[in-house]
């Protein structure tokens, strides 16, 4: 599991006085960043050079979450397939899981357009953060 803690800031809030159900994206995009490190350890990101794209991306919003605390973003490795896997991201506030959502990543070649299978060093360090369904 990778733990990135983020702090809401007043422009995440929205009229209501929650975090706005955009922001979530963002910051599980954010928490992918060590797995973006696996495969680019600068994160160059030339297209020559880049080698992930995303397929999918789904969020269930399960709380609601405010200004006055941090927010702890869990990532997990769901699913391992032969060129994709599958990332889980949980959002917690004040102990309590807020909300969830999945990211399916490709290992791709962006020169020839199509998918790559993930190399065996890379696989082996995603799996050590596979969950159990």
């Amino acid at each position: 599991m990778f733990v990135t803690t983020v702090t809401p800031r007043f422009g995440n809030i929205d009229g209501l006085g929650h975090v706005n159900n955009t922001v979530l994206p963002e910051w599980f995009e954010l928490a992918r960043n060590p797995i973006f490190r696996m495969f680019q350890p600068d994160l160059d990101l030339n297209h020559e050079k880049w080698n992930l794209i995303m397929a999918r991306i789904d969020i269930d919003f399960l709380g609601e979450m405010f200004f006055d605390g941090d927010v702890e973003i869990r990532t997990y490795v769901q699913r391992l397939g032969n060129s994709s896997f599958t990332l889980l991201h949980e959002a917690w506030q004040k102990g309590e899981l807020k909300t969830r959502g999945t990211a399916v990543i490709v290992h791709y070649d962006f020169i020839n357009k199509k998918s790559v299978p993930l190399p065996d060093d890379i696989r082996e360090s995603l799996s050590e953060h596979l969950i159990a369904d």
